[in-house]
């Protein structure tokens, strides 16, 4: 399997978001590349470095497809208008958001920054931009390589981009780079699947796809009753218009455990199977483990390995996406365990 890796997301590095009304450090740090590269060379997986950015008109056409123009304007130009303001901290936080019926957009930056970012746990400082898109430049690679032959791919990505949707960032996400690599496999396959494997539910990558039939979207994570994104991921949300019975969430009490979480998967499995997909991504998502900063679940490392395997048996090619997981000292055998499963299934 080849696995992708761009050095450039290294610049995307905020020390702190708010976290119940108080700064905290960051648990969405570059080295969290590092344990996830580390676990890549303890597999028979190869490691494939991306050449530096350049202008890449194809990735922002793809971006297009799936994020707003005046969101993706937003990302390019929000640290350099922040900063031009008296007073700022110098990193992007949003102080007011837009509630209730709120339809005017804003031209003020502290404004947009309401609009665009959901919660604030999507802090931006000078290299953000330029990381961020060397994550989704890193999503697309992997998928081109699906597109090039591959039967399987994996992209190492941070920021992660689950939360992210068609104009809003939030939990550590701005491009969703899952969402991204469907895009680039529908150029070949008419239908696709997204299933998502992180402790949160990926409200992104739902939005985005919610109204349509061509991507089929599926989530184990846990109940949004007691967990983030609080506000979306329960089992009665199926899609709407034409994406009506695409969509399908599998919500899992907070605290549960492995067996709980496979059992799930494997209804979500059943559920995918109706919509025979042609390509698959996979938003993995290695924060499920009892030791993950973040952790709703209490997952074990062999855990993970299961799940490779039961996801390696769906038919088709797949691209591995990362979303969550953070540094600890399981971090790198959460992912090592998942290839090896994958690999073996």
């Amino acid at each position: 399997m080849k696995c992708f890796y761009h050095e450039a997301q290294k610049l995307h590095a905020p020390k702190h978001f708010f976290l119940r009304g108080q700064p905290a450090p960051s648990p969405e740090q570059p080295v969290r590349s590092e344990h996830l590269k580390a676990a890549i060379d303890a597999t028979s997986a190869s490691l494939v470095l991306l050449p530096p950015l350049a202008g890449d008109t194809l990735l922002l056409d793809r971006l297009k497809r799936i994020h707003t123009p005046r969101y993706l304007t937003f990302l390019e130009i929000a640290v350099e208008r922040w900063r031009a303001l008296p007073g700022t901290s110098g990193v992007v936080t949003p102080n007011v958001h837009p509630c209730g019926h709120a339809r005017f957009y804003p031209r003020h930056i502290v404004g947009q920054a309401g609009w665009h970012m959901h919660d604030m746990a999507c802090p931006m400082d000078e290299g953000s931009y330029t990381g961020i898109l060397a994550s989704a430049t890193t999503a697309q690679a992997a998928a081109d390589a699906i597109l090039q032959g591959e039967v399987a791919s994996y992209a190492l990505c941070r920021p992660p981009g689950h939360h992210a949707g068609p104009e809003r960032g939030g939990g550590f996400c701005f491009l969703n780079n899952s969402a991204l690599a469907a895009t680039v496999l529908r150029e070949r396959y008419e239908r696709v699947a997204i299933v998502d494997v992180d402790v949160h539910h990926g409200n992104g990558t739902q939005d985005i796809f919610w109204q349509r039939s061509d991507v089929w979207t599926g989530s184990v994570h846990v109940d949004p009753a007691d967990y983030y994104p609080f506000y979306w991921g329960a089992s009665d949300e199926v899609g709407e218009g034409d994406g009506k019975g695409y969509n399908r969430n599998m919500p899992l009490p907070l605290g549960a455990n492995g067996i709980e979480f496979l059992q799930a998967l494997s209804r979500l499995l059943s559920a995918l199977a109706e919509f025979q997909p042609q390509a698959i991504v996979i938003a993995l998502g290695l924060d499920a483990h009892k030791d993950d900063p973040l952790a709703g679940m209490t997952l074990e490392t062999e855990d993970f390995y299961r799940i490779g395997q039961r996801l390696a048996q769906v038919k088709g090619p797949k691209v591995i996406v990362q979303e969550g997981g953070y540094p600890t000292d399981s971090l790198g055998d959460n992912l090592t365990a998942f290839l090896q499963g994958f690999h073996r299934g």
